[in-house]
């Protein structure tokens, strides 16, 4: 690897520590998802266009930023149906840096792509695949590390957003 295309490991480390210590206290969100399944789903408490505000709200506070959006239910709704959806792409460009670097590949995994939407029994729900799960395949140690921490901040807001 080049320098000047990754993080210190010990800035890494620290991130990883201090996030994950932040999110001991929160309790783990109650998913939806089977037990084979990788996807996290999350009850939120508030609309869609309120979740996915106080999500980029979140996001901001984490030193990360929503790097793209995807409105998807207007774009479902040319079809006719009927869909609450919103999706942001989640990023930090100095943690894209240290995995592009390790791998240009990972961009089929990051930004991390988060989804809100309401479900048939009207409740909003917040989906996402950890990014430990998607960056696995590349089998790489640098990437794993920088996927737990993402899994573990990812984890911490989606649970506040369950309890908010």
């Amino acid at each position: 690897m080049q320098p000047g295309f990754a993080i210190p490991r010990s800035a890494v480390w620290l991130a990883a520590i201090g996030t994950a210590l932040s999110v001991a206290a929160i309790p783990a969100p109650a998913s939806a998802q089977s037990a084979t399944s990788p996807v996290v789903q999350v009850t939120a408490k508030g609309s869609v266009t309120e979740v996915v505000g106080q999500l980029r709200k979140m996001v901001a506070s984490k030193g990360m930023m929503v790097m793209g959006e995807l409105h998807q239910g207007k774009v479902i709704g040319m079809t006719g149906l009927q869909v609450e959806s919103e999706t942001i792409f989640v990023g930090n460009p100095q943690v894209g840096k240290t995995l592009f670097g390790a791998d240009p590949g990972v961009g089929v995994a990051v930004p991390v792509r988060v989804n809100v939407f309401r479900n048939a029994q009207g409740a909003t729900v917040v989906s996402y695949v950890p990014p430990s799960e998607i960056l696995k395949g590349f089998h790489n140690p640098q990437i794993d590390q920088v996927a737990q921490m993402l899994d573990a901040t990812l984890h911490g807001m989606v649970g506040m957003l369950g309890g908010m």
